[in-house]
């Protein structure tokens, strides 16, 4: 597999506001081991290879552990993740996978319960970036662990 095109060089002022948006995501009130369940999770339903790659990477380099990654798709019969996560790894499924008539109020309430208002507001500014840059990857063929070295994901020895 090769990339189609490189949205970064052809499109880098575009590519600079996506990436400032992440950075802030990522200082956001949600914790890095749920942003990285986040991210995996979205990454997987959209099958994306590129981001699903990094992302694995960037929670292995987090201490994130590897029984705990390979239970996320199988999250809902798991034992290893806390009611948080679960309702992190909930909003992200059904905002990746939109429902036809919108958010079902028995998710955003059983949400609801583990995230304050900020929070989930923060929450959802992560799943909606995981989704954006999972699309233009998808789009555009983003080949995995073709950037290891420049974003330090060769530090996760999983190459």
């Amino acid at each position: 597999m090769s990339q189609r095109i490189d949205y970064q060089q052809q499109s880098p002022e575009l590519f600079r506001k996506l990436a400032a948006v992440n950075m802030a995501v990522n200082q956001s009130s949600i914790e890095k081991t749920t942003r990285h369940l986040v991210d995996i999770r979205a990454s997987q339903l959209n099958g994306c290879a590129f981001c699903l790659d990094m992302h694995v990477k960037e929670a292995v380099i987090d201490g994130e552990r590897p029984l705990r990654l390979y239970h996320v798709p199988a999250w809902r019969e798991s034992t290893l993740f806390n009611d948080r996560e679960r309702a992190a790894l909930l909003w992200t499924e059904t905002l990746t996978r939109l429902p036809p008539h919108g958010v079902p109020d028995d998710v955003y309430e059983l949400v609801r319960e583990q995230f304050s208002e900020k929070e989930l507001t923060d929450l959802t500014y992560a799943v909606m970036t995981v989704n954006a840059w999972n699309r233009i990857n998808v789009a555009f063929r983003g080949v995995p662990g073709a950037l290891d070295k420049a974003y330090g994901l060769d530090k996760a020895g999983l190459s």
